[in-house]
């Protein structure tokens, strides 16, 4: 059999669109991030395999609620171009790319050392659950939120291994739940596209749970109080003058997001949390380069 690029290629480009990797790329930065500001030293072997369990987690995470989600998806309008769905790519695939993820996620906590690869396993738990949690409760975003604050947690955690106490007293806690309302906040915003679906399924979120202006209000208090952290994150360690300007320009934008989210502009208001999603970690890594 010989070797065909343009078929892997081709694969590979499947497996990307699948488990959004555009998602896992503005993931990263935040890692590094909390990795600087959490102390030690952030070598080119630790930064490589805190790259790789956060795209393995991502895998993994992507995957499974995409597998879990399938009989909704098929159901919601919204979702009918999702790669399962639409059968451009078979459940033993997605399975593949799952266990795939797990593994590479595992390999590289083992790598990092003892406390990550004992934390691996909760993380894993965390992650692979958050589907099912808008089939049990209203408030599906902290479950979102809980997930991606497991990244700069556990870049932290990583930066001092061997030392579970140590990591947790150095850890950049107002970065974690900034993130962590961060992401629960725009997923506020973004489920209000769902609300008939989610009513008609007895799904829960904000939205369907309370209303619609119910969820702005949410939205609006999340994103504010994240950006509040954030804001308090710089404080704590005093990153320079580009560093609060950077700063203060993703925190107007994330509170502006929501307040794009009240007017209908979802697309809009999810857009700009991607460039949060950067500009907090640049004013972190310029507060670093002192600039």
């Amino acid at each position: 059999m010989s070797f065909d690029p343009e078929a892997v290629g081709a694969v590979a480009i499947r497996v990307f669109r699948f488990i959004r990797i555009e998602h896992t790329i503005f993931t990263l930065p935040m890692a590094y991030a909390a990795a600087l500001l959490t102390g030690g030293e952030l070598d080119l072997w630790k930064a490589i395999f805190i790259g790789l369990a956060v795209f393995g987690l991502r895998t993994a995470g992507m995957s499974w609620n995409n597998i879990a989600d399938y009989p909704l998806d098929k159901l919601n309008p919204r979702t009918q171009g999702r790669m399962l769905v639409a059968g451009k790519m078979s459940f033993k695939e997605a399975y593949g790319v799952f266990f795939t993820g797990i593994t590479i996620f595992l390999i590289s906590a083992a790598m990092l050392g003892p406390w990550p690869l004992a934390l691996s396993i909760p993380y894993l738990i965390v992650v692979i659950t958050y589907p099912y949690a808008k089939r049990l409760h209203c408030l599906p975003h902290l479950h979102l939120g809980a997930v991606y604050a497991l990244v700069p947690l556990g870049a932290a955690i990583a930066m001092h291994p061997l030392d579970i106490n140590a990591a947790l007293a150095k850890t950049p806690w107002f970065l974690v739940f900034a993130a962590a309302l961060w992401v629960a906040g725009f997923d506020v915003i973004y489920s209000k596209g769902d609300y008939d679906f989610d009513k008609s399924q007895g799904l829960g979120s904000v939205a369907a749970c309370f209303g619609l202006k119910a969820a702005d209000y949410v939205a609006l208090l999340l994103l504010s109080t994240s950006a509040a952290l954030y804001v308090a994150n710089y404080l704590e360690y005093r990153l320079g003058a580009i560093g609060l300007v950077i700063t203060l320009i993703g925190a107007g934008l994330e509170i502006y997001s929501a307040i794009l989210g009240a007017r209908g502009e979802v697309a809009k208001g999810f857009n700009l949390n991607l460039a949060v999603g950067l500009l907090i970690p640049l004013g972190i890594f310029a507060g670093f380069l002192r600039i």
